[in-house]
């Protein structure tokens, strides 16, 4: 017979069937040999294989249905012919058979449990069909009824159950992959972002280098045929050098996105990002060391990050206090964004969407670190180290 193997099983069902067959011995075995004069070790012995059956089925399905029908056939030929005692089994061992059907259903194939509920029927069918004793089919009639009804209960109830869960699983995987996939599309969209911006910083320097060369010839007197012919190929390589970078750049460029002519932000414009988060309506404090001449890079990274950080408090923390500090030290820009608690009417969250990745993306562009997180009061704090060294 086909069975199907699932994970391996869990302490909980390890737990759950070594309580009911503990249950079932206890209560059966003295019910078989008082109650029904079953021999007291066959009673035991037939009591302990048919609870141990219901474990050993989380591992060993084809063995345990051997262990569960042999008890059957014990308890069939061991019950006196006695008017009053039900036959073929006894009500806590039916109540075995039927919860062992059911844990098979639970834990092995569709088919498998039907195979199993089917011959769990049939074998208590032919036992009345072919007692030695005598015994018919009407007498074995109330056991056989209520295994037939409880059992397929049961498989339907499992069946239906696995049903739902297998469904709740893929609903799982699918918002994991789909939480996968928002969020390496969120690093692509951040990357291709950071190389547009990157691009108007190097094709600035590029095209200064570039006058300056072209115009060297006419600003620096008495320059000799050899000079002149170099700062020609200068001009040379840095036209070409931007025709290139323009080309590549082709390849990024959002087809349905309008050109934007602003210059790219830098920690310069700090005060007009402070400002318009102040209209939103976050109380915040910019404490700000002077700006000293920075590489583009770092500049860039540096604004955006406070960006990303006050556009998750406007997000998740509104109206939270909120601190800025910016300090320019001599090897390192160094920025810390720290807002308080959220009001009551709000929560806060973990930020989302492209700000964490995008302050990732920055950092590790330009070398430096990041630290997020939420702080002791409820609020959340990001810190990031810029090296000012970046060429």
């Amino acid at each position: 017979m086909e069975t199907r193997r699932h994970q391996s099983p869990t302490l909980l069902w390890w737990f759950g069937t070594g309580t009911l067959a503990t249950a079932l011995l206890v209560v059966s075995f003295p019910v078989a040999a008082a109650s029904h004069d079953v021999p007291v070790l066959v009673a035991f012995l037939a009591a302990t294989a048919q609870a141990g059956s219901l474990p050993l089925a989380l591992v060993r399905p084809v063995e345990a249905v051997a262990l569960q029908f042999g008890s059957v056939i014990v308890w069939s030929v061991a019950a006196p012919v006695r008017l009053g005692v039900l036959w073929p089994m006894s009500v806590p061992a039916t109540i075995a058979l039927t919860l062992f059907v059911g844990v098979i259903a639970l834990r092995q194939s569709w088919r498998y449990a039907l195979a199993v509920w089917w011959g769990s029927v049939l074998l208590l069918i032919l036992l009345a069909l072919l007692d030695p004793r005598g015994r018919t089919i009407e007498d074995a009639a109330d056991v056989v009824v209520a295994h037939t009804v409880g059992s397929v209960l049961l498989v339907i109830a499992a069946l239906v159950w696995r049903y739902w869960a297998g469904i709740q699983r893929q609903l799982a995987d699918a918002r994991r992959d789909i939480a996968v996939e928002q969020s390496e599309r969120a690093v692509a969209e951040e990357r291709t972002r950071i190389a547009r911006e990157l691009h108007d910083v190097v094709a600035h320097s590029i095209s200064v280098i570039h006058m300056q060369a072209t115009s060297a010839s006419y600003r620096i007197e008495d320059i000799n045929p050899e000079s002149r012919a170099e700062f020609v190929r200068i001009a040379d390589g840095a036209r070409s050098t931007i025709r290139e970078m323009r080309q590549l750049l082709a390849v990024l460029r959002d087809e349905n996105a309008d050109p934007s002519l602003a210059p790219v932000p830098g920690l310069d414009r700090l005060d007009d990002l402070v400002e318009s988060t102040r209209q939103a309506g976050v109380p915040l404090r910019l404490t700000l060391s002077p700006v000293p001449a920075l590489p583009g890079p770092v500049s860039m990274a540096g604004f955006r990050i406070v960006q990303e950080a006050l556009s998750n408090v406007i997000r998740h923390a509104p109206g939270a206090r909120t601190d800025v500090v910016v300090d320019c030290g001599p090897d390192a820009v160094e920025i810390e964004v720290v807002n308080e608690a959220p009001a009551a009417d709000s929560m806060l969250t973990t930020p989302g969407g492209h700000g964490l990745p995008g302050m990732r993306e920055r950092v590790r562009l330009v070398g430096g670190s990041l630290e997020t997180g939420p702080t002791d009061d409820g609020g959340y704090r990001v810190y990031a180290r810029l090296p000012r060294g970046v060429d």
